[in-house]
């Protein structure tokens, strides 16, 4: 029996209803969670740890750091096969994606989440639990870097997203689909994600700045990011990765800095990349110095640039981690 550590940072998986507020609060340990979750105990040796209590908003760079050293030395030093976390839906992708970015492991490392609280009917919290530990414990999960397991699915870290407020299907990879299912307790796969980096850091630079651009927005938002101290920016652009011209002077203003500007799409689907060349367009921003940041979305972005910046400060090393392809 495969020896799994379930880690819990909170979550809607954690929430019952307030009698005061009439609202889902952090409430439940997970110890709580387990003894809600009938039949766990029997797929693998489970262990638990309660890493913290807090909804997903509150988590931070720095926390999710520490989260990310936590798991490496429990399955690396105390010889788990396995773990699984607990975490709040609103962050779990950019968590689970700087785990990934950070973990060297091959062993199986899985976030899963809820979309309702225990109070609420049809709390989908001890399914999801259960489709994850079946998933960490899975000899087929090995080498495929961090995992993220929701309504029977099995989605690459680094590729899923959070697509809709509410719905219990709201975990999508948007460009690839999901890369495995969970049915009948056994965990299928029929793609492997093989673009995957690992970036060996101790710390991460949190001090980076997202901003998503719309029509007719200038370059104040730059220039303020660069005046109170950012050191990298992600600059959300529209469509192929392009942004209006009033920006274009802000963008130099950083760069001038020797700021790194990361450039994606706001599109939900679809990679960068320097195909016009009209003020304020890609192949015009690329010639200045801005790094082009495939498919990833802002809030993705931003965590690898905190990662990268954790690493390097080299301009031109955080031009190849971001642009160079990796198997």
């Amino acid at each position: 029996m495969k020896k799994i550590i379930i880690i819990f940072t909170g979550g809607t998986i954690a929430m019952r209803n307030d009698a005061v507020t009439n609202a889902s609060v952090p409430a439940m340990t997970g110890e709580d969670i387990l003894k809600m979750t009938p039949g766990i105990e029997t797929i693998a040796d489970i262990h638990f740890l309660d890493f913290s209590m807090i909804p997903g908003p509150h988590m931070t760079p720095n926390k999710m750091m520490e989260l990310s050293k936590l798991i490496q030395y429990k399955l690396e030093s105390e010889g788990y096969d396995g773990a699984v976390v607990t975490h709040g839906t609103d962050s779990l992708e950019e968590t689970a994606y700087l785990v990934d970015l950070t973990s060297i492991t091959e062993k199986p490392i899985v976030f899963v989440g809820a979309m309702k609280s225990s109070s609420e009917l049809g709390w989908d919290g001890p399914v999801n639990l259960i489709d994850a530990v079946y998933t960490a414990a899975s000899n087929e999960s090995w080498c495929r870097g961090v995992l993220v397991v929701m309504n029977n699915e099995v989605h690459s870290a680094s590729q899923v997203t959070k697509t809709n407020t509410h719905t219990l299907d709201t975990f999508k990879s948007v460009d690839f689909g999901p890369i495995g299912f969970i049915d009948n307790n056994k965990v299928y796969y029929y793609q492997r994600y093989t673009k995957r980096q690992c970036i060996p850091v101790e710390g991460v630079d949190d001090r980076v700045d997202l901003i998503k651009c719309a029509c007719g927005m200038d370059d104040k938002l730059l220039r303020f990011c660069v005046d109170s101290g950012a050191h990298g920016i992600v600059i959300e652009g529209m469509g192929r990765g392009n942004i209006p011209p009033e920006m274009v002077p802000g963008v130099e203003y950083a760069l001038s800095k020797n700021i790194p500007i990361i450039l994606v799409s706001r599109c939900l689907k679809g990679k960068v990349l320097d195909s016009y060349g009209y003020i304020g367009a890609g192949r015009d921003l690329t010639q200045k110095g801005v790094i082009l940041g495939d498919n990833l979305q802002g809030q993705k972005a931003r965590i690898k640039l905190m990662v990268a910046l954790g690493y390097t400060k080299n301009i031109s090393e955080i031009k190849d981690i971001f642009e160079r392809n990796y198997y």
